[in-house]
């Protein structure tokens, strides 16, 4: 009840100074106070559920390569991976940083408040990168269970704080700047979107 309370009030005051910033016309701390207000209110919101909604269905997703694979076995209940080679049997708990509500949340406040798009080409980048963020999540994790089968659990640090980070980091990098960078440069030097091509 008090966790509500303080969300609650801290939604109302943030809500006021984006009021405050937008009649100021101070674009830059508007866009910069209603990212970081959103990502913080998300993230409150998201515990417990929307953490195990996430971690689910990126489990389930996962799931399906291991039943093609037959590396790996997914248990959803438990969001549990099960890695078994002639060695080792390594258990990976799909949890709250594995599940990618971070990245995603992060991106939905952030293009939330991106002045280049319009509010319709904001909901379906927003869809269209959460997407993007889940699938680099499976392909990240696939890739660090099929080091840790051949490798065996000796090398489970490296793939999975290392080569696996570094790859979907990547694959997020590359979002961002499609979305964000490119976008912008285009934008400032057609007036045109390049998703849309409308006149802005």
């Amino acid at each position: 009840m008090l966790i509500t309370t303080i969300i609650l009030i801290g939604t109302i005051i943030w809500v006021y100074i984006l009021s405050v910033l937008k009649r100021a016309k101070l674009s830059a701390f508007y866009f910069i106070t209603g990212s970081v207000g959103l990502f913080l209110i998300l993230m409150a919101l998201s515990r417990p559920y929307g953490i195990w909604l996430f971690s689910t269905i990126v489990t389930r997703g996962i799931g399906l390569f291991g039943s093609l694979s037959g590396m790996f076995t997914a248990f959803y209940r438990e969001n549990l991976i099960e890695i078994q080679n002639t060695h080792d049997t390594i258990l990976m708990f799909v949890d709250y940083e594995c599940s990618g509500i971070i990245e995603t949340t992060a991106f939905w406040s952030l293009i939330a408040f991106y002045p280049v798009y319009s509010r319709k080409e904001r909901t379906i980048i927003g869809v269209a990168g959460a997407l993007w963020i889940y699938a680099a999540n499976i392909l990240r994790l696939f890739v660090v269970v099929t080091i840790v089968f051949f490798n065996g659990n000796k090398i489970f640090f490296l793939a999975h704080s290392v080569l696996g980070r570094l790859f979907f980091y990547i694959l997020v990098i590359a979002l961002y700047y499609n979305v964000f960078t490119r976008a912008h440069i285009i934008k400032n030097f057609t007036g045109k979107l390049i998703y849309k091509g409308d006149e802005k």
